[in-house]
């Protein structure tokens, strides 16, 4: 649940630690690594990506046909990964008060879409092969301003989080550290019903520009045999348990949405089998009919059971804000947290879908089995090495390139 981690692995079919795109850093990171668009384009297919990339190489060397505005993150990127000590993002607090009305905040977002639009209508229908077409938005990711009209639209958007920092979770260290690094412990109420108010208005904008992009599909006759996806990097803690933005591996920043229509997909099928980005990516080699590489994880979501409780899929994270890695598998109803140097964590997310209650001790049979699946996946201790190594020659380069 981190943008870059994220975006790299979706792009490139392999997990995160295998990438070693541990965080918001570039520095060190292999760039030569194929991509769902060189593959794609290798075989064919017209492969266009608009908007921020934010992935471990520039958008120019990821080998699609087409980018337009990738937005190439500053180089090097983020610069407070350190672990040990835990290293305290300096200004973090002032993020508190970035919320309310901006009435040009959606303009870079409007922009991509504009420019998606545009391409529907002027290419698309133009070409004589397949294509696909990723558009990637900023909102909602924070800050939370909105538009006049976004902010008088949610008036009861100002409430306060159901679970806050009394709750068992909250008092996990790895949460703890979490608001330590963002400084998060000083939210006013105030705050936090701003903060909130802005984040539905920034949901409904989203809304309205996939709205958008419908139309054009519609309006140049390619809705019909167009599918789509819509999805996201990670999600929003959004002050449940007194933590803000992602960087956890709680469902609030972990689980994402995942929406998918048209000629390959079932409508009004709700997937209850556990899925994620490397699923959604192999979608897109499914429905073009061409071949994936063999090494990539992932199943199509065409493909995916109404209901597997056998299936694992699983999360890592490694970024800022934290002391050592965490790794997380789900399967069924359950879902299992490995910290590295604090308490592991187990939930039934059917019976406890707000993790208010950890079972790790209570039901130590599960507890062995989900670890079990997540060693079949990686050594996490062995991860965790690789990944603080590498992220202290990142700080070590950080601080050369300030001299």
């Amino acid at each position: 649940p981190l943008c870059m981690p994220c975006r790299s692995a979706f792009m490139t079919g392999q997990r995160v630690h295998r990438l070693q795109t541990y965080n918001n850093c570039s520095l060190n990171v292999k760039q030569d690594v194929p991509t769902y668009g060189r593959v794609l384009a290798e075989q064919g297919i017209h492969t266009v990506h608009i908007g921020r990339t934010h992935v471990f190489a520039p958008g120019s060397q990821l080998g699609f046909s087409e980018i337009i505005g990738s937005g190439a993150h500053g180089f090097p990127g983020d610069m407070d990964i350190g672990r040990n000590p835990l290293q305290i993002r300096k200004g973090a607090a002032l993020r508190a008060d970035r919320f309310g009305v901006d009435s040009s905040c959606f303009d870079n977002d409007t922009d991509r879409v504009n420019a998606a639009i545009r391409w529907l209508a002027d290419t698309s229908t133009t070409l004589h092969s397949p294509w696909t077409l990723t558009v990637n938005l900023n909102y909602p990711h924070f800050p939370h301003y909105v538009t006049q009209e976004m902010w008088n639209a949610y008036p009861q958007g100002e409430d306060l989080p159901e679970h806050g920092m009394e709750a068992e979770s909250a008092a996990h260290p790895r949460a703890e550290d979490i608001r330590a690094h963002f400084e998060l412990n000083g939210f006013t109420e105030a705050q936090v019903r701003g903060q909130r108010r802005g984040y539905l208005g920034c949901v409904t904008f989203i809304d309205q520009q996939l709205g958008r992009l419908i139309q054009a599909l519609k309006t140049c006759g390619q809705y019909e045999n167009t599918n789509i996806i819509y999805t996201s990097d990670h999600g929003e803690m959004l002050g449940k348990y007194g933590m803000w933005w992602k960087c956890s591996l709680y469902e609030d920043a972990a689980r994402i949405p995942c929406i998918a229509a048209g000629p390959n997909y079932s409508s009004g099928v709700r997937i209850m089998t556990p899925v994620d980005l490397h699923d959604v990516q192999a979608s897109l080699f499914e429905s073009a009919k061409r071949d994936r590489p063999a090494d990539w994880i992932g199943m199509p979501l065409q493909k995916t059971p109404i209901n597997d409780q056998e299936r694992v899929t699983f999360s890592e994270y490694h970024g800022h804000g934290v002391r050592a890695s965490a790794f997380m598998v789900r399967k069924g109803v359950w879902k299992y947290i490995h910290h590295i140097e604090a308490p592991h964590q187990l939930f039934n997310i059917e019976d406890d879908p707000d993790e208010l209650h950890n079972l790790y001790t209570l039901h130590p049979d599960k507890s062995v089995e989900m670890e079990g699946e997540l060693r079949r996946i990686c050594d996490p201790e062995l991860e965790n090495e690789r990944a603080a190594d590498f992220i202290q020659n990142q700080i070590e380069a950080l601080q050369e390139l300030k001299k």
